[in-house]
């Protein structure tokens, strides 16, 4: 019977262990699904919307047929690891080259992804083809939009993207994105877009029963073998020899005194002897296997129970919040944005070059990045401005906004290099094919406390000039300090709005220091300054204290002109070299541009001060008077 028990456990073990087995790859299903499209569009552009990358759990692998002639091509194979698509080079210029070589390759392929926004946003008016996922069909479905635009700039390299490739003839990138988040693929932009591709998605093709029946067939299979052992060594206590030798009688033996021998406690609860031994050895078998399959069955794969918690109930009956714009970029994103624009000013600072200097900066910025160029150009002893740190991203703050134009206000420093102070910048972004541009480049003041502001992910809402949320409008903030600035204490009737502690920029052009130039004009020349808002629109930015950060852009005028009939002004340094004379009788014009960075109180605050962070100041033009 023993041996009977050990062969039924051993067909128990092996039928659990190959059941087991032939779950995981005789009887298992495919571990993906693929669906294909085969276009027949002369659209540049095709767009995988959010819903049709994630028409099924899992990352995304996408192979694409590239070739003006793809409709006569299969559909390829993904091949997730062997893939031969190339990370784009993120320079705009190399993009520009690969965009023209590409005008006669037929077989190009250059495919990016976004937000769906900004993907929509950078497609604009041209005709596209938008693929989504067809939930009563379950398929891909395929729709030609006609748009008033034949053709589309090479994508690579735009500021939009959270990434891009490009291949030639087969592309194969797999991503994993949420429904958010669409693709963009074209060919050379005037050419039809690839005009097959395939996505796959993996399949979650774990059993829930191979687990167990495996684990449960070893266990089977242990108690076989004890099984076996149990049965063995009963057999060989049964036998025994036949046939015993008669022996002789022996002599009795005196029976010696017994000793008294204390009892071990052990031998007080030892094992138990006779039927109820084997009883009970016979049990343990059993519990055994029960414990090995219970334990089985609570390990295996997606067999895990989870009780609705008091929190979740709570959720699921609270109203969803009010969904906020997205955000203008990512930290990601803001980072090689400024890695970029850092590298082109950083080019056309050593090269003096206002044309490329022009592709990342604009505004403010740009004007004092000319006016220096003019200058040595014609004066080699103007030194170069300060360049952009590249060190160290230290805060992103985007515009909360799915239109353009659209603006991100970061903060960068070098903490390598001391000598080079935390810079301000405001990047904005005109339309979705355009680069983000700094438009303004402020240095922080040493002491500078910046508020405490909504982290990148979140972004900030961008206030009007003249918005009642705040103690002071942004718009009067400015005009009230160019006042400060040219009229002083006694002039300005802002003058008690700000705090004058840590207020570095009236030491270098404030009313104290204009009147020390005014005293210092010898009595033939007279001098005279004059300020007022600069082309650029003031930006308000929100905290999270309810205040808001505000930049502004204003200009100061000096004119020196003689006052005596022969007498002369002279000129020097970059205003010479900008105004093209050392001295002249009629008189000499010099601007300065001045970008300055405020913080605003909160309404809950509104005899706070409001608090200079920032400026940079300098010559944008010069001149003779005429």
């Amino acid at each position: 019977m023993r041996f009977i028990i050990a062969i039924v456990l051993f067909v128990v073990a092996f039928a659990g262990i190959g059941l087991g087995i032939a779950e995981r790859t005789v009887f298992a299903e495919a571990d993906r699904v693929t669906e294909s499209v085969s276009l027949d569009s002369t659209a540049p552009v095709t767009v995988i919307d959010g819903s049709a990358l994630n028409a099924f759990d899992g990352r995304q692998t996408l192979a694409i047929l590239g070739g003006v002639e793809a409709g006569v091509g299969s559909v390829p194979v993904p091949t997730p690891s062997g893939s031969p698509a190339t990370p784009a080079s993120p320079s705009p210029a190399a993009s520009e080259d690969a965009a023209g070589a590409s005008a006669t390759e037929s077989d190009a392929i250059a495919a990016v992804y976004g937000t769906t926004t900004d993907v929509l946003g950078w497609v604009g008016e041209s005709s596209h083809t938008l693929v989504t996922w067809d939930a009563e069909s379950q398929s891909l479905v395929a729709e030609e939009v006609v748009g008033t635009e034949s053709t589309v700039p090479s994508p690579i390299g735009s500021d939009l993207w959270y990434g891009e490739f490009e291949g030639s003839g087969e592309l194969g990138l797999t991503v994993n994105v949420p429904r958010t988040v669409s693709l963009l693929m074209v060919s050379d932009g005037t050419l039809p877009a690839p005009q097959e591709f395939s996505i796959t998605w993996p399949l979650d093709v774990s059993s829930p029963i191979a687990t167990p029946l495996t684990l449960a067939g070893f266990a089977a299979l242990l108690l076989g073998l004890l099984a076996l052992i149990w049965a063995l060594m009963h057999m060989r206590k049964q036998r025994g020899p036949r046939r015993k030798s008669p022996k002789g009688p022996k002599m009795p033996r005196v029976p010696k005194p017994s000793r008294y021998r204390p009892v071990k406690k052990s031998t007080l609860i030892g094992r138990p002897k006779g039927r109820r031994a084997v009883r009970r050895i016979a049990l343990l078998p059993g519990m055994l296997a029960a414990a090995l399959l219970l334990s089985a069955c609570g390990i295996g794969e997606g067999m895990s129970i989870s009780e609705p918690t008091e929190a979740a109930t709570a959720s699921s009956s609270a109203e969803p919040e009010e969904e906020l714009p997205p955000v203008a970029v990512t930290a990601r994103q803001a980072e090689r944005i400024l890695g970029r624009l850092s590298a082109t000013v950083a080019e056309a600072d050593e090269a003096a070059n206002g044309d490329l200097a022009s592709a990342r900066l604009a505004g403010p910025a740009l004007a004092l990045r000319q006016a220096n160029y003019a200058a040595r150009a014609t004066d080699g002893e103007v030194g170069a401005l300060l360049p952009i740190p590249t060190g160290s991203v230290d805060l992103v703050l985007p515009q909360q906004t799915d239109i353009w134009p659209r603006q991100v206000f970061a903060i960068v420093s070098d903490p390598e290099d001391e000598t080079v102070p935390p810079l301000a910048i405001v990047l904005t972004q005109a339309t979705a094919r355009d680069q983000y541009r700094a438009t303004h480049l402020i240095t922080l003041e040493p002491q500078a406390a910046l508020p405490e502001v909504p982290p990148a992910s979140l972004g900030t809402a961008f206030l009007g000039a003249d918005t009642p949320f705040l103690p002071v409008q942004p718009a009067t903030v400015v005009q009230s300090y160019a006042e400060v600035l040219l009229l002083g204490e006694a002039g300005a009737e802002g003058f008690s709005l700000f705090q004058a502690e840590g207020d570095s920029l009236r030491s270098q052009i404030g009313f104290e220091k204009k009147e020390e130039r005014r005293a210092a004009i010898p009595s033939t020349a007279a001098i005279d300054f004059t300020n007022e808002f600069g082309d650029s629109d003031v930006i308000t930015m929100s905290t999270l204290d309810a205040g808001a950060l505000v930049i502004g852009y204003l200009t100061e005028t000096e004119t020196v002109t003689p006052t005596q009939s022969g007498a002369t002004v002279n000129a020097s340094g970059t205003v010479a070299a900008l105004a093209g004379v050392e001295s002249s009788e009629r008189g000499i014009t010099a601007t300065y541009g001045v970008q300055v960075l405020f913080y605003v109180p909160s309404l809950e605050n509104p005899d706070d001060p409001v608090v200079l962070l920032g400026y940079t100041q300098g010559l944008i033009a010069a001149s003779e008077v005429q």
